[in-house]
């Protein structure tokens, strides 16, 4: 029977990656500050079928659409700063896990940030109220409304598929390391499929069940990341010494 002193010894030990943890707060203040923008977006009912409708919803219900615009706007800071985190960890700095993960979440993070920004700017400039007075029309505050509007919607959508695609790539990573990442796995997959009917408009319906299993996901995993378990997976997997 071998000694358990040597036996010890050539088990892998873990340090605790700091960058990783990080990154995980950082999921975990993206998934709470996403509830509480989910909030006030659908209490201030802004969107309409029209962008006329649409506009003077934000400015009968300002306070709240501007709060879903601030929470969109740290959010997005906050999903940044986890993919900037995630690629200081180990993991990804000797290539165990790819980088495109969190190159993509930083590339959501900020057009979600710019998505919140426009928001603010939307709710707080001086166009609104004489957007809404003029109407629909060639007025240049109606004009330059609408195209920041529009630009809210589309960087928007595109920073939410941006985050789907990093959850099947994600996928195939959570699989190979197995454990509990590899029950996640199917999860991510299927997720970040379906993350991309964001660009489909019969898919509305599907769109709040979508958004409650990617706030699920962002607990899940930044709980894992946050308490060192995504590490020890990993340390498992691949025997690494830390």
């Amino acid at each position: 029977m071998a000694d358990p002193a040597m036996r010890a010894s050539s088990e892998p030990t873990i340090t605790a990656d700091r960058m990783a943890r990080f990154a995980g707060i950082m999921l975990l203040a993206t998934a709470a500050l996403t509830v509480i923008m989910v909030y006030a977006r659908v209490s201030a009912d802004a969107d309409q079928a029209t962008m006329l409708e649409s506009l003077q919803a934000m400015d009968e219900n300002s306070a709240m659409f501007g709060l879903s615009g601030f929470m969109r706007f740290l959010s997005g800071l906050t999903f940044t700063a986890s993919g900037l985190l995630l690629l200081r960890t180990w993991i990804i700095r000797e290539r165990w896990a790819t980088p495109l993960v969190p190159y993509l979440f930083v590339l959501s993070g900020i057009l979600t940030a710019v998505s919140g920004a426009l928001v603010i700017f939307i709710v707080t400039g001086p166009s609104l109220e004489t957007a809404i007075a003029t109407g629909p029309s060639t007025s240049p505050e109606y004009t330059g409304l609408g195209a920041i509007y529009h630009l809210r919607w589309i960087t928007g959508k595109i920073g939410f598929s941006a985050a789907g695609l990093a959850l099947i790539i994600a996928a195939r990573y959570q699989w190979q390391v197995g454990g509990t990442l590899r029950k996640v796995a199917p999860v991510s997959a299927i997720l970040g499929v379906a993350m991309q009917f964001i660009w489909v408009d019969f898919a509305t319906i599907l769109h709040p069940i979508i958004g409650t299993v990617f706030f699920i996901w962002l607990l899940v995993i930044g709980t894992m990341l946050s308490t060192g378990r995504v590490e020890r997976h990993f340390i498992t997997a691949y025997g690494r010494t830390t």
